[in-house]
């Protein structure tokens, strides 16, 4: 398992902070330190552990599932998708 830096986002660089976060995650899920079927902190939780806005998150986790690296299951919570498993983009 590599090592994932830390997240230090670039608020007037070329990617929007949301997709810095994303792109944060879905490093720690390759890295292998979110694993399949993990599940995520809740939004809230992420937001403070990123020093982002709670909607920042929510705009990640959206692109995460649009990637297919994370599922949503209402009343359970957001988990790291098995390989090869899609989301319902909820």
């Amino acid at each position: 398992m590599s090592e994932v830096p830390p997240f230090e986002p670039v608020q007037d660089g070329p990617e929007y902070v949301y997709v810095q976060v994303a792109n944060h995650i879905a490093a720690r899920i390759k890295a292998g330190d979110l694993m399949p079927g993990a599940r995520l902190p809740a939004e809230r939780d992420l937001a403070a552990e990123y020093g982002v806005a709670y909607l920042t998150v929510r705009r990640a986790a959206q692109e995460l599932r649009e990637r297919g690296l994370i599922i949503t299951v209402m009343g359970r919570g957001t988990f790291v998708a098995e390989p090869g498993e899609q989301g319902d983009g909820r």
